[in-house]
Parts: structure tokens; C-alpha cells; sequence
């Protein structure tokens, strides 16, 4: 399922989606042609990512020109390819020396046992994500890179529920804006922090929520955790900030993911968020960091929530 919503306009930003149904996967750009301020923090153990040190306080490049969200684990990369010619042919990126580099980093999620895993996003898929971006508004559920995304695979694929990609945006009353894109394919369960209640995960033949971190005490003496997960955002904002404070923003923003997610950050996610600040509005950091936090917490529930609007599929299996 997908639904379209309307996006708060950012300075420079556009987002897009590519993917290929039957396959079920596909990729997800966040275009900030003219540059954007960026940093990153990482969380999970196994990470699939393109040019992200570069994002660090103390390294060279302080701006960059988009990030792309792809399925396909470490072959969706090929999919950054497209993006990086898309830019370059409209001369946006590091000028050196005449020559146009354009700065995409990149994270993967792995998607291969939702649909056909011998497809994968690849370079035309990233440049045709480019060519569909738009600042108006952005369709979330299971689309683009949250096309094969999936929640709860403590106990495999076939307990899983449809995860996806949602988003969520606040805007205080100075006009700052605070919004954020992720996409959920966890292996743990997502939480209503208000409620503290399971939403999505893994379920029971009988429609039951299995309780990931139940089933994890209960076979603590062997790893249940599977090697298919990772949970990625980018939080922007039109906030005035420098990469020392963005790369906080994004440290902060992970509390989204800790707050609605269970478990998280494991060995077997790449759990990451990136952030974009584009715009001069004046903001204090930890107010920036904590309403990125709540966006990431909300777009989470966005995802599961539209994604999940179908008929749940029965499971052959019990525990």
C-alpha cells in the first residue's frame, strides 16, 4: 500500500522513488543539488554505505548534494552511480578544478527475500529517482526503497509484516522546520511510544504479536537475530547549522529509532541516520535534535502503518 503526502517545502530539497514492483525492491533520493550541510551517526553492526567518513567533523567536504536510500543490500549501491551522473550533467558538486564531483552518500538496506533478489537497484534506477523528484510531495508505504522492507524477522521472513518508508514533519512557530525519511525494515518490533504497545513485528500463525524481545530471552543460549535488517532516515531541516552540530542532530534523531523500534541497533542491523541542514533559519542544536528524534519516531509509524494496510498473509509456522 502507498499513500501521497504533502511534503513542508526546504530549501533545495527534492525527493524521489524508483523501483521495480515485480522485483520488490527499489531506491529513494534526497536531492540537495546546490548543497546541504550533512552528517551522519551510526548505530547498527552491519552497515552497507558509500562515501559516509566523508560526513565527519575534521574531513574536507562541508557540503553535499544528495543521499540515496537503496534496497538491494551491498548491490544497490550500483544505484548511487545514477544519481552522481544525474548531478554531474547539470554541473552540481565539488568543484575541483573544473571538474564537477558530485558528493552522494549512500546507504543500503537488504531486501533480496522480499521479491526476485537477483534484481537489484542499479544506476538507471538511481538516475531515474533523480528525474522523479519533487519538493510538493512524497508517497510512503511500500515504495521506492521501502518497496521490500519488512519488520519483525526474529523469527524469519514468513512471521514478518510489511515495514516501508514513511515520513513526518514538524514546524515550530519561528518557521524552523524539522522533517524526516525512513525507512523501516528492522529485525525488531515497532512501539507506539505513546502506548508502549506493538504495532508491527512479528507475528503468529494466530495473528498474535510474537514479542521479539521475548523470543530473544527464550533462545539466549544461540543468536535468533537474522542477517536481513537495517533501518535508515535522513532528517532535514531549513535550521542554520554547522557539521559539528549537524552530525549531533543526527546523533540525536537515532532516539527516534530507540524509541519506537525493539530490539535495535543489533549486530545484524545497519540502523543510520543522516542529516541535511539547508536554510538559515536560526536554531538551538538540541532543540533541532530532539524534534528530529520525535519526526523519526513518527515517520517510523507512518511506514508500518501504510504498509500495512492489507490483509495480513497466513503463516504455516508456530512457536
Amino acid at each position: 500500500m502507498t499513500k501521497n503526502i504533502s511534503m513542508a517545502k526546504i530549501p533545495g530539497i527534492k525527493i524521489g522513488h524508483a523501483q521495480n514492483d515485480a522485483a520488490m525492491t527499489g531506491c529513494t533520493v534526497i536531492l540537495c543539488e546546490d548543497g546541504a550541510v550533512a552528517g551522519f551517526d551510526l548505530r547498527g553492526s552491519a552497515p552497507g554505505t558509500r562515501e559516509t567518513e566523508l560526513l565527519r567533523p575534521g574531513f574536507l567536504v562541508e557540503k553535499i548534494n544528495g543521499v540515496l536510500l537503496t534496497g538491494g543490500s551491498a548491490f544497490g549501491l550500483d544505484a548511487a552511480a545514477g544519481v552522481v551522473n544525474f548531478l554531474e550533467e547539470r554541473q552540481k558538486g565539488y568543484n575541483a578544478g573544473g571538474f564537477y564531483v558530485p558528493i552522494v552518500p549512500a546507504a543500503v538496506i537488504f531486501d533480496l527475500h522480499s521479491g526476485d533478489g537477483t534484481i537489484r537497484p542499479d544506476k538507471k534506477m538511481g538516475y531515474q529517482a533523480c528525474e522523479n523528484a519533487t519538493d510538493r510531495s512524497i508517497d510512503c508505504g511500500s515504495v521506492g526503497v521501502g518497496s521490500g522492507a519488512t519488520v519483525g524477522k526474529i523469527a524469519g521472513n514468513e512471521f514478518a509484516m510489511a515495514g516501508g518508508l514513511g515520513y513526518a514533519v514538524e514546524t515550530l512557530l519561528n518557521g524552523l522546520i524539522i522533517s524526516a525519511v525512513v525507512v523501516v525494515n528492522s529485525l525488531g518490533d515497532v512501539i507506539d511510544p505513546g502506548t508502549g504497545e506493538i504495532v508491527a513485528g512479528a507475528v503468529s500463525p494466530a495473528g498474535e504479536f510474537l514479542d521479539s524481545v521475548a523470543v530473544m530471552k527464550k533462545m539466549q543460549s544461540q543468536s535468533p537475530l537474522k542477517q536481513q535488517n537495517t533501518t535508515l532516515a535522513v532528517v532535514m531541516t531549513n535550521g542554520s547549522l554547522n557539521k559539528v552540530q549537524v552530525n549531533k542532530v543526527a546523533q540525536m534523531a537515532q532516539n527516534g529509532l530507540a524509541r519506537t523500534i525493539r530490539p535495535v541497533h543489533t549486530m545484524y542491523d545497519g540502523d543510520l541516520v543522516f542529516a541535511l541542514s539547508s536554510g538559515d533559519k536560526p536554531v538551538d542544536v538540541n532543540v533541532a535534535g530532539e524534534v528530529a528524534a520525535e519526526c523519526v519516531s513518527q515517520a517510523i509509524l507512518s511506514a508500518v502503518t501504510i504498509g500495512n494496510q492489507k490483509e495480513r498473509v497466513k503463516l504455516s509456522k508456530s512457536f
